[in-house]
This record gives structure tokens, C-alpha cells and sequence, in this order.
């Protein structure tokens, strides 16, 4: 998920009430999502081929924007998902509950919710919602997958998720670059799940896209952008910043998760916000290991103040609730 400002939001709606889909290569279609959902893409043929799914919550919208870009879901043949993340599996169970497709996941994924571990996609740490789904096939670092009239090469990129994965079309140049690559951002680092070499993998995973030509790179959030070397070059120096000031991760992940929250569950009473973030698994963990023990009264007040000043969230009467748009 991007660093959350104020009013960011989806793609303008379909007329059906779905989010707008736009033709990315012949018959596939890129859907761009706001806050809560990450982006996805549909190849709309007899038997479609799906990547990403958006939330859980969002599951209507997600299906309306596949129903007025004429895509019969109902039909669906498979599922190719870049991480398990929620953002990004939200609609996984329904779909294949409704088409019995098949549904594909880095082969670390797969063993995710083979063995029913929660804790790896993040779900249970972060207190998502997702509902598990039938994994049917592994994916491997390198091979190839059709989808549609088109032929996509995986690349296993770890750091922010260690089942994440990018598409990469090597005629039309395109990229699909879900969570691994943004235009002005990195994602969130989970080095409790993800362990202490995250930062070291995400860096590998982008010395990997480096070698790629890439003409338009379509990410897991926000707009698609021409300037990879751009994003790389940014997507560096942040982690470069990470390293040299540690508790910068973890304030950027309170910050963003935060915000997640609020999207998540709603606006909270002021009174009960920090209670329920002490009842979790990832606020506590987070403030021993960036900030020491003892300061989570002291880091959320930073946190909500500073989210507070940009304008992320606001206060109004009694109750703390974001601004940003789903």
C-alpha cells in the first residue's frame, strides 16, 4: 500500500458502479483501484484469465467493473495471483466459488494457505480480512504463462511479500509490476513476517527489473507510468534511507497501516482506537522493535498527529476517522 494522502482514490466508475477498465495489449484490461484495493487486470474471452482480485470488502465493485467491461467472470478459467496479500486476493474465493477456476500462486504462496498459515500472507498479523481459496498450481521463477493471446515471463521478486511476483510481456515491453515497483513509493516492509533481509531482497528484486526493457509498467497501485528507471531510482534511495535510519520503517508502516485500518473497520471512538491497535499482533511488535518498549501511547500520538497535520486523518466528533478515500 502507497504512503496515504489525502484524497486518494480510484479510477473513475463504470456506469454499472464498477471501477473503469482500460486496454492495456489486446483483450486485457488494467483496473485501477484506490487505497484499500490493489489494482488487477482482466483478459476478457470465453474462459478469462484474472490477475489480482482487489479486497475483500470490495468484492461488488470489483465484479460490477467486470461485468460492464463485458468479462464473464462467472466463466473464469484461472486466477493468476502476484502475492496473497488482501488487497490483492479479496475476491479469489468468490470467484473460483462461482467458476471452480483455477487459481495460481508463486509457489510459496501456495504453501501459504496449503498448510492453512495465516501469519505468512499477513492476514491474521495485520487483522485482515481474506477468506481462504484453493490454491491449484505453483508458480516458478521464470516461467511462462499465456493469458489470453499473450505470454507473460514470471519473476519471483521477495522483500515485500515472499511469494510476490511480476508479469513481464517481452513484445508489446509491459510490465506488470504489482507491489515490487511503484512510480514514486515503496510498499509497506513487514520485516517481522518477512524477516530481517527483506530490505536486501526488495533491493535484489529491483536490480532484477533493471534488466528488463520495459516500455509501461502497470504496479499493484497507482497510476501506470513510462519511467521505470525513474521509479527504480526512487525506490532505491528510499531503501537506502530505510538503512541508514531504521525507525523510518517502522513509521512508515504505522503510518500506512493505520490508515489501512481505518479503510478496513471504520472510524473509531478516540478513546477506543488505541486500545484495539494494543489488542493486535503487529502495533505492539512494532513499536518494541523500532522504537523500543513501553512507547506505544507515545507513537500513536506521533502517529495521529502527523497523519492528523498531512491531512490523512481528521477528528470530528469524538471519533478518528481517514480522509482517504478506499
Amino acid at each position: 500500500m502507497p504512503e496515504p494522502s489525502r484524497g486518494a482514490g480510484p479510477a473513475a466508475g463504470t456506469p454499472g458502479g464498477g471501477p473503469a477498465g482500460t486496454e492495456i495489449l489486446e483483450g486485457l484490461f488494467f483496473i485501477e483501484r484506490g487505497y484499500l484495493s490493489g489494482n488487477h487486470f482482466a483478459c476478457r474471452s470465453p474462459a478469462p484469465v484474472l490477475i489480482d482480485t482487489a479486497y475483500a470488502s470490495e468484492i461488488p465493485k470489483t465484479l460490477a467493473g467486470l461485468d460492464a467491461l463485458g468479462v464473464p467472470w462467472r466463466e473464469t478459467r484461472l486466477i493468476i495471483s502476484t502475492h496473497a496479500h488482501c488487497d490483492h486476493v479479496g475476491a479469489n474465493r468468490a470467484i473460483q466459488g462461482a467458476s471452480g477456476c483455477e487459481i495460481a500462486l508463486h509457489a510459496a504462496g501456495k504453501a501459504f494457505l496449503d498448510a492453512g498459515d495465516r501469519r505468512g500472507p499477513w492476514w491474521d498479523y495485520y487483522h485482515q480480512e481474506a477468506a481462504p481459496f484453493a490454491c491449484t498450481r505453483a508458480l516458478e521463477d521464470g516461467e511462462e504463462i499465456p493469458v489470453g493471446p499473450h505470454r507473460f515471463r514470471l519473476l519471483h521478486t521477495p522483500g515485500h511479500a515472499a511469494d510476490g511476483i511480476v508479469l513481464y510481456e517481452p513484445h508489446a515491453k509491459v510490465l506488470l509490476s504489482s507491489d515490487t515497483l511503484w512510480e514514486r513509493d515503496i510498499p509497506v516492509i513487514t520485516e517481522a513476517v518477512e524477516g530481517d533481509g527483506a530490505l536486501d531482497a526488495l533491493l535484489g528484486s529491483l536490480e532484477r527489473l533493471e534488466a528488463l526493457e520495459v516500455r509501461r509498467v502497470f504496479p499493484g497501485h497507482g497510476r501506470p507510468f513510462s519511467d521505470m528507471r525513474g521509479a527504480l531510482a526512487r525506490a532505491r534511495a528510499r531503501l537506502a534511507a530505510y538503512g541508514a535510519d531504521r525507525r523510518r520503517v517502522g513509521e512508515d508502516l504505522v503510518k500506512r497501516i493505520l490508515v489501512y485500518t481505518l479503510l478496513m473497520r471504520g472510524d473509531f471512538a478516540e478513546e477506543e482506537l488505541l486500545p484495539h491497535l494494543l489488542g493486535t499482533a503487529w502495533f505492539p511488535d512494532t513499536v518494541v522493535r523500532y522504537f523500543g518498549p513501553g512507547r506505544e501511547r507515545e507513537t500513536y500520538r506521533e502517529t495521529v498527529g502527523a497523519l492528523q497535520r498531512r491531512g490523512a486523518l481528521r477528528r470530528e466528533g469524538g471519533r478518528i476517522l481517514t480522509t482517504v478515500r478506499p
